[in-house]
């Protein structure tokens, strides 16, 4: 039912409807900017690095951005997105989009990986290893980060190399992650 009133020109409506009789509220999809019947993203994902770029030519600098997101479901999917944008938000969105093209399923065992693990990206060297149930997350910085999102729950790790490059540790992770085969 919609009623208007001619003294200040103001519509009511009635039944959790909008003015053009549209369901609204957030059984019908509204609010936090989703369309109707669009379902949610499953995945999370986290900004792991931001950094400005330039490239110097004749004609000046060309500043871009890139972007380093880490996209999980909790579940035993991981993957890493890099890209460029001329602004953050299109950066983040490109990243978003190749991280979930790149997913790797992680074996997960009894909330742990199945055995130790190394791997080497550049100057990175990550080594995983198995933790038994209640220990936690015994790792830092980027290792956590994919991990966590991964769904891992317990597992201890240490990075090897010098580096503190957080880019290069994260594709060291991913690699050492790709190594994991579930014993039978």
């Amino acid at each position: 039912m919609i009623e208007k009133n001619t003294k200040d020109n103001t519509v009511k409506t009635s039944q959790g409807r909008d003015f053009f009789g549209a369901p609204r509220g957030p059984r019908f999809g509204g609010g936090r900017g989703q369309r109707y019947g669009e379902p949610k993203d499953e995945f999370e994902s986290k900004l792991l690095d931001l950094a400005r770029v330039t490239r110097v030519s004749s004609g000046g600098k060309h500043f871009r951005f890139r972007a380093v997101i880490i996209v999980g479901d909790k579940k035993g999917s991981v993957g890493v997105g890099i890209a460029k944008g001329l602004d953050v938000a299109q950066a983040v969105d490109k990243a978003t989009r190749l991280a979930k093209k790149n997913l790797i399923k992680v074996p997960i065992v009894k909330g742990t990986i199945p055995h130790e693990v190394s791997a080497k990206f550049g100057a990175s060297e990550v080594l995983l290893k198995p933790q038994r149930k209640g220990r936690g997350l015994v790792a830092g910085g980027t290792v956590r980060i994919i991990c966590s999102l991964a769904g891992v729950g317990d597992i201890s790790s240490k990075i090897l190399g010098r580096t503190s490059n957080k880019l290069n540790n994260a594709e060291a992770t991913i690699k050492a992650l790709k190594k994991l085969k579930v014993k039978v």
